[in-house]
């Protein structure tokens, strides 16, 4: 028997009154803001879709790196995962991830954390393309407005 194990789960709203693709974000107990850069319509008030994906991309990475090397006993003073999706002109996707470590680390931990790095968690789930079910649901019909006595 499989069983399934509950990771994380975010909750995206919008209105039809709210300012042009803004959507309000719940993940656990954070509220965050997604929205398009002014030049595709929006407000710029947080992180696009994209962005978003990328920053759980990289944070992923960066978390995974310093609790293998403090695992490990390593002196790791910093890392910076600066993560970029790109779009060829044929439309052909490509994620670029750069990883900078402090150069006082030995090579033979750096070597270490690039292996690491290719097996986070988030880094599989997209590599492996995870599955996507949507189910559309409507909200319930508003019930007459009941006459006054």
């Amino acid at each position: 028997m499989t069983t399934t194990r509950h990771v994380a789960r975010a909750i995206a709203v919008t209105a039809a009154t709210a300012p042009k693709w803004r959507v309000e974000l719940r993940a656990g107990a954070h509220h965050l803001v997604a929205d398009e850069p002014a030049v595709n319509g929006g407000g710029d008030a947080g992180p696009s879709p994209f962005g978003l994906l990328l920053s759980g991309l990289a944070a992923c990475a960066t978390m995974t790196l310093r609790m293998y090397a403090e695992r490990k006993g390593w002196a790791l003073e910093a890392i910076e995962v600066d993560v970029r999706y790109d779009l060829s002109e044929d439309g052909q996707a490509s994620i670029d991830r750069t990883i900078t470590l402090p150069s006082e680390l030995p090579v033979e931990q750096r070597d270490r954390l690039a292996e690491i790095a290719e097996r986070t968690p988030v880094t599989l789930a997209v590599r492996a393309g995870t599955p996507i079910t949507t189910t559309i649901r409507t909200t319930p019909a508003a019930s007459p407005a009941s006459p006054v006595s």
